[in-house]
């Protein structure tokens, strides 16, 4: 019988809630930006977290939003993260985060939950903390605010490739254009263009005090084999290291050797295992 209950936890708990995150900084970093941004009151946070733990013992972690990621989740903590979202309506389009707590929880929820789109059971999670050993390219720069309209045909392309479903079917693709703005106002997107047309891309799509998480890395498909993504990777991580954070960090899917490949030689390490469910 489990005998600590699930809460919602409220800003009074703001920091035992980030000492809980420093002990897994690249896992729960999507979660760690959102606190910082916006806090734990779930009017401004857009989402919800969960405590599992003695009011003064808090163990375990749980964000419920656009996305569900459990932090730290020992097996006690997916079991009653679990018993209570059962309970609940699925709101989120994933559940992405260290692949133990991910699949438990998705063992408990997808008769109810479910049937999942896809299920990624295996996405090695990479971090480096030293600047590349390889030449960056020096063609791939930060995007500028004006070129958002050339930045966005790739960031669809690439959302398309590798989620399955265009961003442009929910909205009109006007949520998603914000995110790519967002981006690129704030210096996090990247992108090597030639005659106009981007040929690779990528963002640093969560910053926090301890990492700067590379996602939507892409490469248009007339350029691929070319041997571009590693000197392009490079000066994304070069830049990332000396302007934003102590570490890079990136999860990849484990069938994708080529993209793996080019991250060891920007001399990424494995750190773990995540995995995501996609609805």
């Amino acid at each position: 019988m489990l005998t600590v209950p699930v809460r919602q936890l409220g800003e009074s708990e703001r920091r035992a809630v980030e000492r809980l995150l420093d002990h897994d900084p690249f896992a729960g970093a999507q979660v760690a930006e959102r606190i910082a941004a916006r806090g734990l009151s779930w009017w401004r946070a857009e989402g919800r977290i969960l405590g599992y733990g003695a009011r003064r013992n808090l163990e375990s972690l749980c964000w419920l939003g656009g996305n569900l990621t459990p932090v730290l989740a020992t097996d006690a903590a997916v079991a009653a993260f679990a018993d209570l979202l059962a309970g609940e309506e699925r709101l989120c389009s994933s559940i992405v985060g260290r692949a133990d707590a991910v699949l438990g929880l998705w063992d408990r929820l997808s008769d109810i939950w479910g049937p999942a789109r896809d299920v990624r059971p295996n996405q090695p999670l990479l971090a480096t903390d030293t600047l590349p050993p390889v030449p960056a390219d020096p063609e791939v720069r930060r995007v500028r605010p004006g070129e958002v309209d050339l930045l966005f045909p790739a960031a669809v392309a690439m959302y398309t490739e590798e989620v399955g479903v265009s961003p442009l079917a929910e909205d009109a693709g006007r949520s998603y254009r914000r995110r790519v703005n967002d981006l690129v106002r704030s210096g996090r997107a990247y992108a090597r263009f030639v005659d106009g047309t981007v040929v690779f891309k990528a963002e640093l799509a969560v910053v926090t005090k301890r990492t700067a998480q590379v996602q939507g890395v892409w490469v248009a498909p007339e350029w691929r084999g070319r041997g571009i993504a590693t000197g392009a990777m490079a000066a994304v991580v070069r830049d990332a290291l000396l302007r934003v954070a102590p570490t890079v960090s990136l999860y990849v899917n484990d069938f994708n050797l080529p993209a793996r490949r080019v991250y060891e030689r920007c001399g990424f390490q494995p750190i773990g295992t995540l995995a995501t469910i996609l609805f």
